[in-house]
C-alpha cells in the first residue's frame, strides 16, 4: 500500500479494543465484588477469559489501491486508511458479546476502509461514490453501540468501510436568546459540554455513555441521559436534524412546533444511520446550573418506591434526576460509589434493607429549593425515610465508573451485561416479574446462579423504564452463547408482556427480530418505504434496524 495509510488527520478511537475505556481507566475488583463472585457464582480470576492482543487478526481489506485512491480524492490523503490499527477500533461496539468477542474470538471481521469526511459536501460526494461502486457504509461517532449497530455488515455490497464523523466536531452556532445551539455530530459528550460551558450553557444530556458517545450517536439512537426527568430525552432537545442520506441532504425541524405535515425529525431520529449521516444537530440548552442539591431515601420495597415515583412525575414537582433501584441492586450498593460494590449499602444507621432512591435538582437557589421541598414531600408521604444528600452524591461522583467494571468482571469469569425496556405505570410489575425471571431461568438453565437487578431511571407521566443489570457465571465454552439464549428469552419476554423492545439503547442488530411485533406489519413497510427512497441502492448500514 501507499502511504496513504498513515492517515496523519484520522484520530484512533479512545477505548481499548477489548474494554470499555482506556487502559488508564481499568480498574480492579474490590474483595466485595471478588466474595461475591467466588462465594455465589463460583467464579475467580483463575476461571475468568483473558484478552491476548498478539491473537487479534484482522480481515484483508477488500478495497483496491484504486478504491483507495478514490477515496482519497474525495476527503484527503491524510483521511483514508486501510491499515488494522485503525480498522480493528471500529469492528466492534462494547456490548458484553462484544467484549467477549475479542477474547473468543480473535479473528476479526473489520471495515475495509475508515474514512473521515470533513464537510457535508464530503459526505455526499462519499455515498455517491459508495452507490457507484457497490461499497456500504457504516457511520462511527464514539463506538459506544451495544446492540451491535457498528457491525461491518456489507450487505450485498463487495466491501464496507467505516465513515468517521471526527471532524464534525465544532460548535457551529449559539443562540443565547432562543437556547439553541448547532453542534457537530462528532463532538463527544464532555466536548460538547465544555464548548458550551464557555459560553455558560448546558445540554445537561449524561448518559452512561457519556465519556464517549458523540451527540450525533445521541440523536440517531434516541439517546436517554440519567437527567432526563429534568432535560427530557435526546430527541427532545434537538430542535433540528441534517442527515446526508444517498439522495440528498435533508434539513428537519424549523419551528419551535409546526403542523407541516408529520415531523420529519422523527423519522430521522432514531434511524441508526440507515437512512443517511448525521452531521449536525440543533440542539435547545440551558444556563449553567447556579446550584444542585441531592437527597437519597430508602423505601421498603420496590412496589412502594415505585409508587412514590410515579406521585413525583403525575405532581410535576420537577426533579433533575430521579432513580429507584430495587432490592437486589441495592444490597449490592450498585447505584452508589463505584468502588461500594458489593459491600451492601448503609444508611448511616447500621441498618441495610429496602430500595434506594435518589434525586437531584438544578436550576437556581430558589427553584431547586421549591422543587426539593415538594418532591421530599410528596416521597416522605409515600413511605420514603431520607438517607440525607451522601448517597446521591457518591452516585453522582461515580456514576460512569461501573461499565469499566463489567471489563474486569469478564476477567474474573462473570457474565455481566445490561438491557432496557419501558411500559406503563400499571403493567410496570408484570413486565419486571416477566424479564427477571426469564433471565433468571435461562441462566439458571446454563448451569450457574443469576443475580438479576432492576432499576427505574426515566420517568413519564403515563409510564416508566426498567433497567436490569444480569450477573451470573460464565458456564461451558460459549458465553456468548450463553448470553445470547438469556438475552432471546428475555426479549421475547418483554415482547409477550407488552413493553418496548429498547428504551433507549437502540434497535441495531440485536433487537431487530423484534422490531416487527412492536410496529406491526404497517410499520415495517413504511420504514422499508423510507429506507427505499433515500438510500436506493442500500449503502447505509446493511442489517441494521430495518427488518
Amino acid at each position: 500500500m501507499s502511504d496513504m495509510n498513515s492517515a496523519d488527520n484520522l484520530p484512533l478511537p479512545p477505548m481499548a479494543l477489548s474494554r470499555w475505556g482506556t487502559e488508564a481507566e481499568a480498574r480492579d475488583l474490590g474483595e466485595g465484588i471478588r466474595g461475591l463472585l467466588r462465594d455465589v457464582l463460583g467464579v475467580t480470576a483463575e476461571s475468568g477469559l483473558r484478552f491476548d492482543p498478539g491473537a487479534v487478526t484482522a480481515s484483508p481489506s477488500r478495497l483496491t489501491e484504486s478504491d483507495l485512491m478514490a477515496l482519497a480524492d474525495i476527503v484527503g490523503e491524510g483521511n483514508v486508511s486501510a491499515d488494522d490499527a485503525q480498522r480493528l477500533p471500529r469492528a466492534r461496539g462494547k456490548s458484553t458479546p462484544d467484549l467477549l468477542s475479542w477474547r473468543l474470538r480473535p479473528q476479526v471481521d473489520c471495515p475495509d476502509a475508515v474514512v473521515a469526511p470533513r464537510d457535508d459536501d464530503e459526505v455526499s460526494a462519499l455515498l455517491e461514490w459508495c452507490g457507484r461502486e457497490g461499497v456500504a457504509i457504516v457511520p462511527f461517532g464514539g463506538g459506544t453501540s451495544v446492540v451491535g449497530g457498528l457491525n461491518p455488515d456489507a450487505g450485498d455490497h463487495r466491501a464496507v468501510i467505516s465513515v468517521d464523523l471526527a471532524h464534525f466536531d465544532a460548535l457551529e452556532s449559539i443562540d443565547p436568546e432562543s437556547g439553541e445551539a448547532v453542534l457537530g455530530a462528532g463532538l463527544s459528550g464532555p466536548r460538547a459540554e465544555a464548548l458550551l460551558a464557555d459560553h455558560g450553557f448546558s445540554l445537561g444530556h449524561f448518559p452512561q455513555s457519556f465519556p464517549y458517545a458523540t451527540l450525533g450517536g445521541y440523536a440517531m439512537t434516541r439517546s436517554s441521559g440519567q437527567a432526563s426527568a429534568g432535560y427530557g430525552r435526546f430527541d427532545e432537545m434537538v430542535r433540528g436534524v441534517t442527515v446526508v442520506t444517498p439522495v440528498g441532504v435533508i434539513e428537519a425541524g424549523r419551528a419551535p412546533a409546526s403542523a407541516a405535515g408529520p415531523d420529519l425529525r422523527q423519522w430521522l431520529l432514531g434511524s441508526e444511520g440507515a437512512f443517511g449521516v448525521c452531521t449536525r444537530v440543533r440542539l435547545r440548552i440551558h444556563p449553567v446550573p447556579e446550584t444542585v442539591r441531592h437527597e437519597a431515601f430508602r423505601f421498603p420495597d420496590f412496589a412502594t418506591g415505585a409508587a412514590a415515583l410515579r406521585a413525583v412525575e403525575q405532581q410535576g414537582t420537577g426533579p433533575t434526576v430521579i432513580r429507584l433501584s430495587d432490592e437486589s441492586e441495592t444490597a449490592v450498593n450498585l447505584a452508589t460509589a463505584t468502588e461500594a460494590i458489593g459491600q451492601g449499602p448503609d444508611d448511616g444507621e447500621g441498618q441495610a434493607a429496602g430500595c434506594l432512591c435518589l434525586t437531584l435538582f438544578e436550576g437556581t437557589a430558589d427553584h431547586t429549593g421549591s422543587r426539593h421541598a415538594e418532591t421530599r414531600a410528596l416521597l416522605l408521604a409515600h413511605g420514603g425515610v431520607s438517607l440525607g444528600a451522601g448517597p446521591a452524591e457518591a452516585w453522582e461522583h461515580g456514576r460512569f465508573g461501573a461499565p469499566v467494571l463489567r471489563d474486569s468482571l469478564i476477567d474474573n469469569g462473570a457474565l455481566v451485561e445490561t438491557l432496557e425496556t419501558a411500559t406503563d405505570w400499571s403493567n410496570l410489575p408484570a413486565l419486571r416479574e416477566a424479564v427477571a425471571g426469564a433471565l433468571s431461568a435461562s441462566l439458571e438453565s446454563s448451569g450457574t446462579p443469576a443475580l438479576v437487578m432492576c432499576h427505574i431511571s426515566h420517568v413519564y407521566p403515563t409510564g416508566a423504564s426498567l433497567y436490569f443489570t444480569v450477573v451470573a457465571g460464565q458456564r461451558g465454552e460459549d458465553p456468548i452463547a450463553q448470553w445470547t439464549d438469556a438475552k432471546r428469552a428475555a426479549s421475547e419476554a418483554i415482547v409477550r408482556a407488552g413493553g418496548t423492545i429498547t428504551h433507549h439503547h437502540a434497535v441495531g442488530v440485536d433487537h431487530k427480530p423484534y422490531l416487527a411485533a412492536e410496529i406491526g406489519e404497517v410499520g415495517v413497510r413504511m420504514l422499508r418505504a423510507v429506507k427505499d427512497a433515500v438510500d436506493p441502492r442500500g449503502v447505509c448500514n446493511p442489517g441494521t434496524l430495518v427488518p
